[in-house]
């Protein structure tokens, strides 16, 4: 441990950085922590937090308190949280030199915190690993750019780009409607290369100022960070250019949502050969298996895709996104696409993710459910051809409430995830669901205030 912090005092060191803000990701996404001088960091060798930041909501609420001190001390104690060394990125848009370093959590045995959804990921990880495997992601970020809104009352809408025109109708992969950003999104590209994030290309999606950025393939944990990051370099991005960037599922009534997609494979640790292919480079029983996991778990464990209420906006009818856990060959209305690859490349994508998804969680819980599948014989459905919207086997719950009744109930993969981090997140995503449900919304003045 001593070597890793002097590794990482002289990376701090060689670049004169002044501070240094440590961070952890709560349940819902949002990066908590500390900001502190660097000497000081590097004398406290890490942070401590209220183990309660991880029971948060996403409006600052807690749970009830039956559940809060049941799942924490009622004394309300510290965790402890130590600095990654391979989790440091600078901060290009500070005024003085700055980097985040993103730590792990332990209580004060030196035991992981169960609810930390950092150490979600780690465990799911550990799994592959002691069967010798190693599962392979690249996650696609969809996100909208917005004019800057200071009233939630009123709807958010495209920006004005270069042309001083606000972008109207679907302009779907177009180079032109993209350019419109250039500046903003040179400073992006130039500030993810700082931090050393493994961008690979920028898409104009189908709404109005949506845009989608890929992530080059890796290792889970390292891109589960590089994700964390990002979302905040873009945010910074945005401001910068007067304009906003929002990762909400679905921002805009009557436009596509934003998904994360994730494509996932597995490779033996030993030989580094995909295991989703046989020799002959056909499709392996293992394969088969993890398409049948993703198909079974996935609609019990949807509040880990689809964690706000604004996520299920994202299913309704007529929209872009997949309804269902179908699979199927290079066909993008099915949840789980198998693209066209090479045996060695051969992945399954799944496209049932919010951008708003804790990007630990939802890529620990899309390996878990393909890993139960291979561990547990599950086999898959027919793939589909054509088109699968309107398919009614195999759907989603269709609201937040029924997700999370069917999370709760699912003991298949709480022995993996544990009893308190099941009861945890269920506990925060009702919490936030009762707030939401307090709130008298537009539509209801709209119809009803003179109508009933």
């Amino acid at each position: 441990m001593s070597t890793k912090l002097d590794q990482l005092s002289s990376w701090l060191k060689e670049r004169k950085i002044t501070e240094v803000e440590c961070l952890i990701s709560d349940l819902t996404g949002i990066a908590r922590g500390k900001i502190s001088p660097t000497n000081k960091f590097l004398d406290e060798k890490g942070m401590r937090l209220p183990e309660s930041v991880l029971l948060q909501t996403v409006t600052g609420d807690y749970v009830e308190d039956d559940i809060y001190y049941d799942l924490l001390d009622e004394a309300d104690i510290d965790m402890f949280c130590r600095p990654d060394e391979n989790a440091v990125f600078l901060v290009p848009w500070a005024i003085e030199p700055t980097a985040m370093v993103i730590h792990d959590t332990f209580d004060k045995q030196g035991n992981p915190i169960e609810l930390s959804p950092r150490n979600i990921l780690k465990n799911v990880l550990k799994l592959y690993a002691d069967k010798g495997w190693k599962p392979i992601v690249a996650p696609e970020m969809e996100f909208y750019l917005t004019k800057r809104n200071s009233d939630p009352d009123f709807p958010l809408v495209a920006p004005m780009g270069r042309s001083g025109r606000p972008e109207v109708g679907r302009q779907s992969f177009s180079i032109d409607a993209a350019n419109e950003f250039d500046p903003l999104f040179e400073d992006v590209y130039d500030w993810c290369e700082i931090q050393g994030l493994d961008l690979d290309t920028l898409i104009h999606e189908d709404g109005p100022a949506q845009m989608e950025i890929n992530f080059r393939h890796g290792e889970a944990l390292h891109l589960a960070d590089q994700i964390t990051v990002f979302k905040r370099t873009m945010r910074e991005a945005a401001l910068k250019h007067d304009v906003a960037a929002t990762f909400m599922a679905k921002p805009i009534t009557d436009q596509p949502g934003s998904a994360m997609h994730i494509h996932q494979s597995v490779v033996d640790i030993k030989t580094g050969k995909n295991l989703f292919s046989n020799p002959d480079g056909s499709m392996s029983e293992l394969f088969m298996l993890h398409i049948g996991g993703l198909q079974k778990y996935i609609p019990e464990l949807l509040p880990l895709f689809a964690p706000n209420v604004n996520s299920f906006r994202r299913f309704l009818p007529d929209t872009s996104a997949p309804v269902n856990v179908e699979w199927g060959e290079e066909n993008r209305t099915v949840g789980l696409r198998v693209p066209e690859a090479t045996p060695q490349n051969r992945r399954v994508e799944n496209r049932l993710a919010g951008a708003d998804a804790n990007p630990y969680l939802v890529l620990a819980a899309s390996l878990l459910c393909g890993y139960m599948g291979m561990v547990g014989d599950f086999k898959p459905s027919a793939p589909v051809k054509g088109r699968a919207y309107e398919r009614r086997n195999l759907r989603l719950p269709i609201t937040i409430e029924h997700a999370l009744e069917r999370m709760e109930a699912c003991k298949d993969a709480e022995k993996f995830l544990g009893e308190k981090f099941m009861r945890g997140y269920v506990a925060v995503k009702r919490a936030e669901h009762e707030n939401y449900k307090r709130v008298i919304s537009s539509w209801e003045r709209e119809f009803l205030l003179l109508s009933v």
